[in-house]
């Protein structure tokens, strides 16, 4: 009989960074929320080897009017989620999503009050 030889254990490094099913549910429904007051009409979803984005789009041949960004390398420092604007400034970083998605909940409440 031969022998058998085991395969060695390695961890493997994800290829790519993506949203936990809890996260993406979390910016989906806001989605939901401003497609319905009639303020988005688009998203997109980029994922790369060290961020995740999700984009959303008033129009579909503009710019991103926001974009969330998970970045797992900046946990330890700044938090890795950001609210990027249209322009690419940082409006918001902490390190849960909840308060970083909470300046475009308030809006949302200012378009539907109107």
């Amino acid at each position: 009989m031969g022998s058998v030889a085991q395969f060695p254990l390695r961890r493997r490094l994800p290829h790519q960074t993506g949203f936990e099913r809890d996260e993406l549910t979390r910016i989906l429904d806001l989605y939901g929320r401003m497609v319905a007051a009639g303020h988005w009409r688009d998203y997109a979803m980029d994922f790369e080897k060290d961020f995740a984005a999700f984009s959303a789009f008033r129009r579909t041949a503009e710019r991103p009017e926001i974009r969330i960004e998970k970045r797992p390398a900046l946990r330890n420092r700044q938090g890795m989620w950001a609210l990027i604007s249209e322009a690419g400034a940082v409006l918001k970083r902490g390190h849960e999503l909840g308060p970083v998605l909470a300046p475009v909940e308030r809006r949302l409440l200012k378009l539907v009050g109107e």
